[in-house]
Parts: C-alpha cells; structure tokens; sequence
C-alpha cells in the first residue's frame, strides 16, 4: 500500500508560455480510488507520466514522494513494485508480439522468478477476463482488446499504486463495467491505490473514493462530495430510453454486402450477410469488442479481404480504380497519430487544403473551427506533443477538410471531454448540412452523439442487422 504526496510540483514543457502543472500539492490516500478529469490537453497524462518517473521533474520544481520517500530516491528498476502506469494509448505501450510473450516481457522485467510466471500470467488474464486472448498476436487485436491486455499486464506487475490513463476509450460499455469492478477488487482486496484519469464519467460515482478536478490554474482540486452528483449526471445515461432509430427502408443504397464474410486471421467475424448502407444518413455501428467494427471499415476502403461482393452506388468496389474509390471513401482511424503525415499541425493543415476535394473549407472556416475546437493557437505545435483528445479533434478536422463524399469514423470521441465532444457533433451538424456528406461511425461512446444519428447497426455474435434502439 502506498500513500503518493504531489508538493509544490510544478512542471512546463519546452517554449511553453505557462506550466502546464503549476505549484500542485495534494495527497493520495493509500488504498484509495482517485478518478482524475480535467479537459483535453489540460496536463491529466503529463501528471501520470511525472508520477511514474517517465517524465523527470526538473530541480526546485517541487517534489513526489511514496510513502514519504521522494520518487527520485527509489531505484528506477524497483519503481515497478512502487507505481505502474497503463497509457492512454496500449500501441505505445507493448513490446512483443503475442498477448503472452507481452505478459511474459513485463514480468521479466519485474525480475519475477521464472517459476512463478506462468501462474501469475494466468490468474492476470483470467482477472481482466481475456484468457481467450493468450496466445493471438497484438496486432490482430481490436483497440478495446488491446486495452484489456495492457490492464492485464498492469494487474500482472502488482505494483502498489497503479495509474490509468483513458484506459476504457475503446472499450465496449458491458466490458467497461466489468472491468470497473475489477479495479474496485483491486482496491477492496489487495489494498491497491489506483489514480484514474478519464473523460467518460459513466459507471464512476457508486465506486471511487474521491474525484480531483485540474483547474484552470493548473493546479488540483479535490471535487466536494455535494458537487459530485451535477458532474456525473450528464453521463448516467448513455442513451435516452426514448431514442429509437428507424431502420431504413428507401433512398439511395451507397454499400450493399451481398453474402459478405469476414475473417481476421482464424478468426471468422461476420456470417454470409445480405445489407444495404443508404446515402445522406449518419449510421451508427455498435457492438462489443473484436466483433469486427473496424474490420468491417477496412473492408470497405479495401484495406482488408473479405468473400462475396461489396457495392459502392451500385458498381464491385474491386472493380473500381484504388485512386479514384479512395477519392470517394475516407476511414477515420482509430489511432489518431496513424493518420498524421507531417510535423506540425499548420503543415498537416495546408496539405489537407491543398488536396481536399471541396472548398467548403476555406481558411476563414478552418480558423473558425479551430477555435470551436479549442485548437486556435497550436498551429505551430508538434502534433505529436499535442494530448490525445487533441490529436482526435485535429485528425477528424483534417478528415472533414478533405470532403471526402463518404467518411468512416472509427471511435470518433476516444479521448475527448464532454465540452469537447459537443463542439465536434456541432461541427460535424454544420459541415453535413453544407456538404451533404455520408458519415458511418463506429463508436463505444455515445454521450453526446446520439443527435447526430440516423440509423443503428449492431454488429454482434458474427451478425450484422438494423436495430431500433441500443
């Protein structure tokens, strides 16, 4: 158990203006757990990493201490029975290539005996309820599963604090809820002082033990018990239970699977399926994780194999030119720095411009968006030191830039606060109305996107179908 102390921390980045982290004191209680908000960009991730050690606190920048040790004085090889650290994003975090040898990787280096491997391994993936997972390759599985295998390497290092940050963004709602009660067992039964950060609220207020705020004086602030309800509220409900959604039945068929099949490996992920996707409708694809959303999205930019035949407005998107189909149809991916192609964000900016296929976006409406995306300012910045939420919001600006007629967005809001979210769903109502777009999203969160829907496909148990509500 372990007690983590934060006194007078102060932290900038290079050529900042204003610390990002600036004179924070607050306490940790051991055996605690602490969910950690704040807006995109606001230093959530930048605290975690000084927690562990992975960004170094400058001199007379305050201090960190674990049980009134200071972090500095803890040998960098014993810090992983102290602290562990689950990023934001699982790619950046592995190291091997199967689920096994990832678990096997970060035990070693824990310097585990060679004999209790294996049964530490094992009672890791059978808590995190992956065990089916063991021996797949990561780069098989989809991002909700891959986050599910780093939690369960968290669990396997059985470090005294653990740290998460967004480790539920890709992550379906049932499993986000199971795996929620995985971490209170953390705490309740091993005494684990666990520090969430998240955007997502949903599912948090019956089981954490504090909620700490980053204010807009770059500091922490514990939430008072009587405020806690007003901010959960806006997520205790992901759906309305009076949203349905129409399935279509006319208009113009955009794709049409005829006896579609889907494989991943050995894996089969959808059966011989007959369906129509219909031009101008923003659809909605849900279902749980690995059930082949994102392979399904692949498919369709012909970035994956797939038996029977797929139609674009009626022609075999096989028989259709690579370069003139990929004019027409755009994925959004789910990682966003797999999309980025220069250094800064301007330069990412002027590329979009230079080749987007319409001008609906010209210069005054880009700086416009910018600013109602809370991006105004960063033109300059590195996108790779941008927070991932910003990352999110500047990738779907760039993809909305490029008016491509048809745009797949996978996990559209992974990372983005709630403030965040509602001023891209207002972009996205705008630019639709003046483009007439076809959006088809794949999304886990749907706090604040629902108004944006037309129709629902839930992709479940390697089926595919309309459904009226979630």
């Amino acid at each position: 158990m372990a007690t983590i102390t934060l006194h007078n921390l102060t932290f900038s980045y290079p050529e900042a203006v204003a610390p990002i982290l600036d004179q924070v004191n607050l306490t940790f209680a051991s055996g605690q757990f602490t969910l950690l908000t704040g807006p995109s960009g606001t230093g959530k991730s930048t605290l975690l990493k000084l927690m562990t050690g992975l960004l170094s606190l400058p001199a007379n920048q305050g201090s960190i201490s674990f049980n009134q040790t200071d972090l500095t004085a803890i040998v960098p090889t014993d810090r992983a029975a102290q602290v562990a650290l689950m990023f934001q994003n699982p790619n950046q975090q592995f190291a091997m290539d199967t689920v096994e040898n990832e678990l096997i990787f970060a035990l070693e280096n824990r310097q585990l005996p060679p004999q209790q491997i294996p049964q530490r391994l094992t009672a890791a993936l059978d808590f995190v309820g992956i065990s089916h997972l063991r021996h797949r390759h990561l780069n098989h599985l989809s991002g909700g599963e891959k986050q599910k295998v780093a939690l369960a390497v968290i669990v396997a290092m059985d470090s005294d604090v653990i740290l998460l940050d967004e480790p539920f963004a890709s992550v379906d709602p049932t499993a986000r809820a199971s795996l929620l009660r995985r971490l209170v067992r953390l705490r309740d039964e091993a005494g684990k002082t666990i520090i969430l950060a998240d955007h997502d609220l949903t599912d948090y207020e019956p089981l954490i033990d504090n909620v700490v705020r980053i204010t807009a004086e770059h500091t922490l602030a514990i939430v008072p018990q009587v405020q806690q309800p007003a901010l959960f509220q806006a997520f205790n409900q992901r759906v309305s239970t009076h949203t349905t959604w129409p399935t279509p039945t006319s208009g113009t068929p955009l794709f049409q699977l005829k006896q579609v099949t889907l494989q991943q490996a050995q894996h089969q992920l959808l059966e011989p399926t007959d369906l129509t996707i219909y031009q101008h409708q923003t659809t909605l694809i849900t279902g749980p994780n690995g059930s082949g959303k994102s392979t399904l999205f692949e498919a369709l930019v012909r970035l994956q194999t797939y038996s029977g035949q797929l139609t674009y407005l009626g022609k075999d998107i096989q028989k259709l030119k690579r370069k003139a189909y990929a004019r027409q149809v755009a994925l959004l991916f789910q990682d966003a720095e797999t999309q980025f192609l220069n250094i800064t964000v301007a330069e990412e900016l002027a590329q979009c411009q230079k080749y987007a296929y319409g001008d609906y976006f010209t210069p005054a409406h880009i700086d416009a968006a910018l600013q109602q995306l809370n991006l105004a300012g960063h033109q300059d910045q590195v996108i790779y030191t941008l927070s991932e939420g910003q990352k999110k919001k500047l990738q779907i600006l760039l993809m909305l830039i490029m008016q491509s007629p048809v745009l797949l967005l996978d996990e559209p809001l992974k990372g983005l606060d709630l403030a965040s979210i509602n001023a891209l769903v207002q972009l996205l109502k705008t630019t639709l109305a003046a483009t007439q777009q076809t959006l088809i999203i794949i999304s886990h969160q749907l706090t604040g996107l629902t108004p944006l829907i037309d129709c629902h496909l839930r992709f479940d148990q390697h089926q595919l179908q309309y459904q009226e509500a979630f």
